[in-house]
């Protein structure tokens, strides 16, 4: 049997630890632009190819090998089919457009709170090949999965949830439609034993949640009242809306009422998830600083803005997803946003985008000036404004390929330079 690895990042070489031990006997050959540039030119020679999420679903050479009788399996389709089998317990996927990381961590959190066995991998870093082994019938797999993750898997975990969705990675998806397909998978293969959590106020959620054939929750923050948005120590309304999300399947999977409390006001957030990172006095007032690398999309850099009612001095810009950032404008609006500083390779499209919302715009060329000019134009609206405090919320809304190589990579760099501002 020919077996292949397309794509040989964190997950691809978890995946390879596991097929040595599964297939000892076989040759495994592994498939990457960084050994081979034609490394997808003879996909349909192999048996089984493994795809890794950072590779396309619908590249061309993947869709003519299919057509050819080339399986194409994922290391998350091999935790699926190995936990199933060997009956490890449940599995909890959790996707969404954002969001996913924090209820994900959260319940995980939660679980572990109320000693049980509990596991975190997929999309948040873990591979989750890597806590087979660990596995027990009574463990519990929090698994975070994106939509090249999700994409063609064929199978659905036994608690699905589905945060907000929202048009995303329009860079690699095709086409809207392509990218709420991907994220269907989730749940239009569970049984009518499984369950699937949505949130009831988006379309997206609700239509991948109707795909299900188990059992539908929707999910509200609205009436919840086990906690308050003032119990939690990480800022803005859609984290109030995860934290209520990773509550509700804490309540129905049985945690203490007051577990999930007692949690959820201790949880701290994951770092480049508005993550306030630098305080700073300006005579005798305060300049708080957020890093929201992870924010890859407007809808994201929408929510940040809306976290604050204080005076917001905006830095955005990076690499465009094909993305409509109409919505950013909008909401800039109806904001306490003053100033929004851009840069990088889209700052035109935003400052054409958010160009009548009559917020100030300044262009700069890197992070470095966008920051300074942030810090400098708060400093100098505090002398002479009423308030005693003002934010620059670091949130692109965008990829950071075009700068750096990852939104991590680029929630460093801003760090960095906000910690050490005079």
């Amino acid at each position: 049997m020919k077996l292949a690895i397309l794509g040989f990042g964190r997950e691809g070489k978890a995946l390879k630890a596991y097929l040595r031990k599964k297939y000892p006997k076989e040759k495994i050959t592994i498939l990457d632009r960084e050994i081979d540039p034609d490394y997808l030119r003879r996909l349909d020679d192999f048996d089984i190819v493994f795809r890794s999420p950072g590779v396309p679903y619908n590249l061309p050479e993947i869709q003519n090998a299919l057509r050819k009788g080339t399986e194409f399996s994922s290391a998350t389709k091999v935790f699926f089919d190995e936990v199933r089998k060997n009956k490890k317990g449940l599995i909890i996927g959790i996707t969404g457009t954002k969001g996913k990381g924090t209820t994900s961590t959260l319940l995980y959190d939660i679980l572990k709170a109320a000693k049980k066995d509990a596991y975190l991998a997929g999309n948040i870093g873990t591979p989750a090949l890597t806590i087979l082994s660990k596995l027990k019938k009574d463990s519990m797999s929090v698994i975070e999965l994106s939509s090249f993750q999700l994409q063609g898997l064929g199978l659905s975990p036994d608690i699905a949830v589905v945060l907000d969705v929202f048009p995303d990675h329009l860079d690699v998806h095709r086409s809207v439609k392509e990218y709420l397909e991907a994220k269907s998978e989730i749940a239009k293969h569970q049984k009518k034993s499984d369950v699937v959590f949505y949130n009831k106020d988006n379309k997206n959620s609700f239509l991948i949640a109707k795909k299900s054939k188990g059992k539908k929750i929707p999910v509200s923050e609205k009436k919840f009242d086990l906690f308050s948005p003032a119990d939690l120590k990480i800022a803005g309304p859609h984290n109030f809306k995860n934290a209520v999300m990773a509550a509700e399947i804490g309540l129905y999977l049985g945690i203490d009422p007051g577990t999930i409390k007692a949690t959820v006001k201790k949880y701290k957030g994951l770092p480049y998830r508005l993550e306030l990172v630098a305080k700073k006095n300006v005579g005798g007032k305060s300049i708080e600083i957020y890093n929201d690398s992870a924010s890859t999309n407007p809808e994201t850099t929408a929510a940040a803005v809306k976290s604050f009612k204080e005076p917001i001095f905006l830095i955005a810009g990076g690499k465009d997803k094909n993305l409509d950032y109409g919505s950013l404008g909008a909401t800039l609006q109806k904001s306490s946003v003053r100033e929004a500083i851009l840069f990088g390779e889209n700052k035109e499209k935003i400052k054409k985008a958010i160009g009548k919302s009559k917020v100030k715009i300044i262009l700069t060329d890197n992070l470095i000036k966008a920051l300074a000019a942030a810090f400098e134009d708060a400093k100098k609206y505090l002398r002479f404004a009423p308030d005693e405090k003002a934010i620059i919320v670091f949130s692109p809304g965008a990829t950071s390929f075009d700068m750096f190589k990852d939104y991590i990579g680029r929630g460093k760099k801003f760090s960095k330079l906000a910690k050490s501002l005079d």
